[in-house]
């Protein structure tokens, strides 16, 4: 209980400091709608002429990109591996190595907080323009409802992958003293074979089958495409739980291996 109530203060101390930028989460929100208009744009014209890409209707994609819109706000590990790094190059860690805090539950703590603000802020003007998006958009029916429960699961684990992923390329700077062109070539990946530059399941078969074994699936395709409908199996999406799961637990792993080996090589001078 004293643990939880340890972490609970530093989520807690999380929301009060973003609370202070409250209104530039809100005004990258509003400014994040233009993306969508964009993207219906785009996937208006790719549809002229057609009723189905395959094997879905406009609606349905659509409905996918404006969930992705939100998902990436309430998942995306935003700044958090450049706010590890800078902590390590100024010494700032220091602090933790004498103290009963572990420092990944920290950063997670702050991580939750972060995406607790900025999350909530980009529902209000997605609201704001529901009533415009609400025509375009397409909802699987009650038939879809067992895999509304294995995406709920499936959220937790993805905000888990987005953290970790983050927090092993901040780690990397007991190495390196710039992690910048490592985050950014992780991040083109992951627009692409995270589903935010098109469903995945546009890709060629083996191609799809072969992002199914990567961690960038399941960081936001996986479980918008269980929200959206465009996963209809059950059994594959208890698979893909499994992978996911399973790729939580090994990042994890990685995550903890990197602390220790790194705290071998660093070096905390004065008080």
């Amino acid at each position: 209980m004293s643990a939880l109530a340890k972490y609970r203060q530093v989520f807690l101390t999380g929301i009060q400091t973003n609370l202070v930028y409250r209104w530039n989460f809100a005004l990258r929100a509003a400014f994040s709608l233009l993306h969508l208009v964009y993207v219906f744009i785009l996937w208006g014209a790719a549809y002229q002429g057609q009723t189905e890409i395959g094997g879905f209707p406009l609606s349905a994609t659509l409905t996918y990109f404006t969930l992705l819109l939100v998902l990436q706000f309430f998942l995306s590990a935003a700044n958090d591996d450049y706010e590890i790094s800078e902590e390590i190059r100024n010494g700032l860690i220091n602090q933790f190595l004498t103290k009963p805090i572990n420092y990944l539950g920290y950063r997670l703590s702050l991580y939750f907080s972060a995406r607790f603000i900025m999350g909530g802020l980009s529902l209000l003007p997605v609201l704001l323009a529901l009533p415009l998006l609400w025509p375009h958009l397409a909802l699987p029916g009650e038939e879809h409802l067992p895999l509304y429960l294995v995406a709920i699961p499936a959220l937790l684990l993805s905000a888990l992958i987005q953290f970790t992923i983050a927090y092993c390329f901040g780690l990397l700077t007991f190495w390196f003293l710039e992690i910048q062109s490592f985050v950014i070539l992780s991040l083109a990946v992951e627009a692409v074979l995270g589903g935010q530059v098109f469903p995945l399941d546009l890709m060629p078969g083996w191609l799809y089958e072969l992002s199914r074994w990567l961690p960038y699936y399941y960081q936001m395709y996986f479980p918008a495409a269980l929200l959206t409908g465009r996963i209809t199996d059950f059994g594959l999406a208890l698979q893909g739980l499994a992978i996911q799961a399973g790729w939580t637990v090994l990042l994890l792993g990685i995550a903890q291996l990197l602390w220790r080996r790194g705290l071998r090589r660093h070096t905390a001078v004065g008080g």
